[in-house]
């Protein structure tokens, strides 16, 4: 695999304007809550993926689990399954009409690509795992439950950021070249 980082020189575009992107975003999450009554996120949908999943292995096993059996036979029939398939399809749309996409393995010079992989599958699997624990994902917290004004969602979003820049302090020594 490509470690070395993708040049920006080679006729790729800037990126959107951030202020732009977040006015944009707070339409699509007014829509949501507009037309379907909910708001975003997006563990729900990965969750259900995975249903979906383990009901081509085993539909008996899928449909008696506690946790996936509720969402019955057709567990992709729900809004953030297309959401978040839709998300991926428009970020990719995004990078190819940019000029963006570029296989290659963020890290620091001082960390092993095998090293640097690890920690990324330990970590989605921690914050996947996490996410359904607590029945929802970041996004979902910090997007619905914010525009709310949900005091849970604000002190999560405090919180969140303040264990980010906690745990930055021990990785960062990794990064540096």
């Amino acid at each position: 695999m490509k470690t070395e980082s993708c040049s920006a020189d080679k006729g790729s575009q800037p990126y959107a304007n951030p202020y732009l992107a977040g006015v944009l975003l707070g339409l699509v999450l007014l829509a949501s809550f507009v037309i379907l009554g909910a708001g975003l996120g997006a563990s729900g949908g990965i969750a259900r993926i995975g249903a979906s999943v383990s009901m081509c292995v085993s539909a008996t096993h899928t449909l008696g689990s506690e946790y996936f059996g509720k969402w019955g036979a057709n567990p992709l029939n729900y809004y953030l399954v297309f959401m978040f398939v839709g998300t991926f399809i428009g970020a990719l749309f995004s990078a190819l009409l940019a000029k963006r996409v570029c296989l290659q393995v963020e890290r620091g010079a001082a960390l092993p690509v095998s090293r640097r992989l690890a920690y990324a599958l330990a970590g989605g699997v921690i914050a996947g795992f996490a996410s359904r624990l607590a029945q929802g994902c970041t996004s979902g917290q910090a997007l619905s439950g914010g525009v709310l004004l949900l005091s849970g969602s604000l002190v999560f979003l405090v919180c969140l950021f303040a264990s980010g820049y906690a745990t930055a302090w021990f990785v960062r020594r990794q990064w540096h070249d």
